[in-house]
């Protein structure tokens, strides 16, 4: 067996990576750990306006990088995200399944809309993104890497009000596992990364702030490491995944979460 040195482990030069979510939070990230190690990336996002923003970005420091829009929720737009990518960079290597949302709501104020709408975008557009990035992965026939991002909530609750985003990361858990089951046959593996509180806009926002994310400040999900996690720490280990490091993985889940769940 060919032992790969160390200098090319996680170089992912010629590499394609489309990142669902990936122009903003952790989205952005992971776009930017993976287009750093050589990847072209892919930015998916229903905020295209954002997302060309954070393209001039990397194409800036000298990275390759494109934005598409896509909402995940639809097949036809998840179809052109794929063949959109294909006429860019002539095939898919990696899928990062990012795109997900947690608005809060208790059980008696959750509407049959609301649920809907999470189910829509964090267990719909995984499994859209995974059933067309895999076809065109199995039709390259050189194999391929895909990522669900999970959550700590997939093993265990972090908060009332999130029945409904809670439900959709354990499907995607249990989707996760199946998948690979069957795509191994194929070369790809398919893996899931769990994160913990991690300091985004978005946190902020829903936590009623505002201005920039500060992950050092107390927040109700306080962890051992004593501070919440910012999009680097998930952006990190997605390129391990991504990468040769990962040569021997597949239906795995890595919880990212500071030690959280360890109370």
């Amino acid at each position: 067996m060919e032992i790969i040195p160390n200098n090319l482990l996680l170089n992912l030069s010629g590499k394609t990576a489309i990142v669902t979510g990936g122009s903003m939070g952790i989205g952005y990230g992971i776009s930017y750990r993976l287009a750093e190690a050589g990847a072209n990336v892919i930015l998916a996002s229903r905020n295209l306006e954002e997302a060309e923003k954070k393209v001039i970005e990397l194409i800036a420091k000298g990275y390759k990088a494109k934005a598409i829009t896509v909402d995940v929720s639809k097949e036809e737009e998840v179809k052109n995200l794929v063949q959109k990518t294909v006429e860019l960079f002539g095939g898919v290597d990696i899928l990062v399944n990012n795109a997900g949302i947690f608005p809060f709501a208790p059980l008696e104020k959750l509407t049959s809309e609301l649920f809907d709408q999470v189910v829509a975008i964090n267990l719909r557009g995984v499994f859209l993104c995974t059933k067309y990035v895999s076809q065109q992965m199995i039709k390259q026939g050189r194999g391929g890497k895909i990522i669900n991002i999970t959550s700590i909530d997939a093993l265990h609750p972090s908060s009332v009000g999130l029945a409904h985003y809670d439900a959709t990361k354990h499907a995607v858990w249990g989707f996760t596992k199946n998948v690979a089951l069957e795509l191994a046959a194929y070369k790809i593996w398919v893996n899931a990364v769990a994160p913990g509180g991690v300091m985004t806009a978005g946190v902020v926002k829903s936590q009623g702030g505002s201005g920039e994310p500060d992950n050092t400040k107390e927040t109700p999900m306080e962890t051992p490491m004593k501070r919440m996690g910012v999009p680097d720490d998930i952006g990190k280990v997605i390129l391990f995944l991504s990468s040769e490091m990962a040569s021997y993985m597949t239906g795995s889940q890595i919880v990212v979460d500071g030690g959280y769940l360890l109370k």
